[in-house]
């Protein structure tokens, strides 16, 4: 086991998350506050991967005294026997939806090197904190006899939502059409929430046979853990994390992670920004407070129809708002027909003064913290719909799949925080031509008014989402809510390494 501190044992954790950035991003920023208790934290990584993360943890002034405690343990990625392309290590570099299920076989072919690594190391690690996705981390805490902790990157509200609408399922209560957008609501949750099943991302529902069972194992691995912790915090939605709570032997929440980086280090967090940094500040510096709408949909705005991105981007010039807006390069799906319509119809000559278009990689958390930043439009992946939280700037709500739907509710009806834009059905991968568009310019321009307007309405949810921020921040102060789960967390795990025979380790 680790050295002691002050009669309190040092723990080493080891971190194995899925190989996708949105998980990444908060495992990372987790390394970062376990290494900032003083424990040491190694991450395991593929190749790639540890390339683009290295520079987010990479020696900085203010966390020199804790990247010691960081390592990365870096392991070929299985791809080539899995079938991927060369080259595919992480989710977002997948180039089609058939590649996905082939992905998650890779990811599982990880578990024998990862074995091979733990039987040779010495000493070796305390503590296993596994993602969700990868359900075989059980074997692995039963093998080594090494307490293992779930990690979930998503909310309280989406996994409560989520274990109700799977009880539905089961007692055959759920709308049968996967089109149908008659909403429904979702039983025994602390506010009436309702859904359509238009809405529902495929994987959450469907049905064994269709998946293979795999979100079975999921929710086997996280019942056997010895414990679940949450990127999330409780004041954010405190009935919803009391009613997971009752599913799950024990829950912590210790996030918002990201706020570690609020300091300037580490707001590349896996990839570098295709702007200068001091140029886009300067840029900010130029506005009014609260004046700036931040456009950004994340690693899979890859997906979305250049129709519809153009939809967007007359709908953002007509809305007359200042604007950012994150446009991803990826030349293979959307890039050149949207640069080839931005050229033409002189797009950005057209917003110069008040629309910066970064084209590639942002750096969010430090433009979402700007004083003129009053507004965040975003596809609400959990990650950014807590670093819109944690930097009280409330949202335009733009779900696409997964957990985004759910995400949106609790922005928009839980805490009130945000606008919808006025999606009505998930989009598939690899299905967007036959989708279409899902907005329209009217709705974009309606929905940045409704935003970023005057007096009422508007400055009521800017006044909650300076609350949020606020109640953010003091979570994960010392004394806050999760900072003391943080800490009941290392103590359960000392608990539990008490309590284990480490003669044969």
């Amino acid at each position: 086991m680790a050295s002691q501190r002050e009669g309190d044992y040092l723990i080493h954790f080891l971190l194995v998350p899925l190989m996708s950035q949105s998980h990444l991003i908060p495992f990372v920023d987790l390394a970062k506050l376990l290494a900032g208790r003083g424990h040491t934290a190694t991450i395991l990584l593929t190749p790639r991967n540890a390339i683009r993360f290295l520079p987010s943890v990479a020696a900085k002034e203010s966390l020199a005294d804790s990247n010691s405690k960081i390592q990365f343990l870096v392991l070929p990625f299985p791809g080539k026997e899995a079938g991927l392309p060369d080259g595919c290590e992480n989710m977002d570099s997948l180039p089609s939806p058939d590649f996905i299920s082939k992905f998650f076989d890779a990811s599982n072919l990880l578990q024998g090197p990862l074995e091979d690594w733990l039987d040779a190391a010495d000493p070796r690690p305390d503590c296993l904190i596994c993602d969700i996705c990868l359900p075989w981390t059980a074997d692995l805490g039963l093998r080594f006899n090494l307490p293992r902790i779930v990690f979930h990157g998503i909310s309280c509200f989406t996994l409560l939502c989520s274990h109700k609408l799977k009880k539905l399922k089961v007692m055959g209560k759920l709308p049968q059409a996967a089109d149908n957008t008659e909403p429904f609501q979702v039983p025994d949750l602390p506010d009436e929430i309702s859904f359509t099943m238009a809405q529902m991302p495929e994987l959450q529902l469907s049905a064994d046979k269709k998946d293979g069972g795999v979100l079975d194992r999921f929710k086997a691995a996280e019942m056997t853990a010895d414990g679940v912790i949450v990127n999330t915090f409780e004041e954010l939605e405190s009935g919803y994390v009391k009613g997971y709570r009752g599913v799950v032997k024990r829950l912590w929440c210790i996030g918002p992670v990201s706020i570690c980086n609020t300091n300037g280090v580490g707001i590349h967090r896996g990839n570098e920004s295709s702007i200068d940094e001091s140029l886009c500040l300067e840029w900010l510096d130029s506005r009014s407070p609260g004046s700036v709408l931040y456009v950004c949909f994340g690693s899979i705005c890859r997906h979305i129809l250049a129709t519809q991105l153009i939809e967007l981007a007359i709908g953002l010039e007509s809305s007359g708002c200042s604007f950012i807006w994150v446009i991803k390069k990826d030349p293979e799906v959307y890039s050149r027909e949207l640069e080839s319509w931005l050229r033409e119809e002189k797009y950005e000559e057209r917003v110069a003064g008040r629309g910066l278009i970064i084209k590639g990689w942002a750096p969010q958390v430090l433009i979402l913290s700007h004083h003129a930043v009053g507004g965040f439009m975003s596809h609400c992946g959990w990650n950014s719909t807590l670093e819109g939280a944690a930097a009280g700037v409330p949202m335009i709500t733009w779900p696409m799949f997964a957990e985004q739907f759910y995400n949106e509710k609790l922005v928009v009806q839980v805490n009130q925080t945000g606008v919808v834009v006025g999606v009505e059905r998930c989009m598939t991968w690899g299905k967007e031509e036959e989708i279409g568009v899902l907005v329209r310019r009217d709705a974009v321009k309606l929905a940045i008014e409704r935003l970023m307007g005057g007096r009422g309405e508007g400055e009521e949810r800017r006044r909650k989402a300076r609350e949020m921020a606020e109640l953010a921040k003091r979570a994960v102060e010392d004394g806050g809510s999760s900072y003391k789960n943080m800490s009941l967390m290392i103590h359960h795990v000392r608990t539990l390494l008490n309590g284990i025979d480490r003669s044969g380790r």
